[in-house]
């Protein structure tokens, strides 16, 4: 499991205050077998300075090629999906300036289940408290979410995956390695690995780690990997002009790191 923290400001509409609310962990990660039950804690925290109406709901939830969690049409019970497992309480609770409050998911594995990566996550939905929420609706009254993702690893499937695309692009003042990944298989994994950078003298100048990122079972994704990053001048030394050969190297778990290579021209 991994404990992380995440800050949503919002401005109600209706009011000048201010909602600031904290959810930790932001990811977590279990492994279980078929059959099993564990119960989870998830932390909820208002730091701002009124009450906060806090609703937390079990969701489905995907990722785009980039990356980025999907909520709004997301596959609803689909075959990795763990949503209907779980059980949220409480599903609603007002929570008071400076206080934190407890929200706990029960998860009950089936008994028949096929080794693989399944998910799910619990949505937080925040809105400011009015003495008649029912009158105002639930669409009014919940502005902002923000969502703990929840990984269930059961077995060990056999892990597959291949490197089907490596290239260049520009992100701004970035430039990026865009490394696509595909997975095959129905295991989840994450990844690590090197980025390494070498002058026409097979030099190495410099070195990147691979971000630490989800790759999801029978998916394709796009891992950025970024190079060359001008607010980082000061604790990296520039990268002359000239061309280089990128190499990549990356472990998901398999005996042999996936390995690809491009070329990058650095312009003054």
């Amino acid at each position: 499991m991994l404990a992380a923290l995440a800050a949503l400001l919002l401005h109600a509409s209706s009011a000048s205050a201010q909602i600031s609310v904290e959810v930790s962990p932001l990811r977590i990660e279990l492994t279980a077998g078929p059959g099993s039950a564990t119960t989870q804690a998830i932390t909820v925290a208002n730091a701002g300075k009124d009450p906060v109406r806090v609703r937390a709901i079990a969701t489905d939830w995907d990722l785009s090629r980039d990356g980025v969690p999907q909520f709004e049409g997301a596959a609803e019970g689909g075959p990795y999906s763990a949503t209907s497992w779980i059980r949220v309480a409480p599903p609603e609770q007002v929570i008071e300036p400076a206080r934190e409050t407890t929200v706990r998911f029960s998860l009950a594995v089936p008994a028949g289940i096929q080794p693989g990566g399944y998910r799910t996550g619990v949505l937080f939905e925040f809105g400011p408290v009015t003495s008649s929420p029912a009158g105002r609706g639930r669409d009014v009254m919940f502005k902002s979410r923000i969502a703990t993702l929840i990984y269930v690893s059961i077995g060990q499937p056999v892990m597959a995956a291949e490197l089907t695309d490596l290239r260049i692009r520009s992100a701004g003042p970035q430039t990026q390695v865009i490394a696509t990944i595909k997975n095959p298989s129905r295991r989840y994994v994450r990844t690590r690995g090197t980025l390494v950078l070498y002058d026409q003298g097979g030099r190495s100048v410099r070195e990147v780690p691979i971000p630490d990122v989800p790759l999801l079972p029978e998916s394709e994704r796009e891992v950025a990997i970024t190079v060359i990053d001008p607010e980082k001048q000061d604790k990296q030394p520039p990268v002359a002009p000239g061309e280089y050969k990128v190499e990549v190297r990356i472990d998901v778990g398999l005996q042999a790191l996936l390995v690809g290579e491009t070329t990058l021209k650095v312009l003054r």
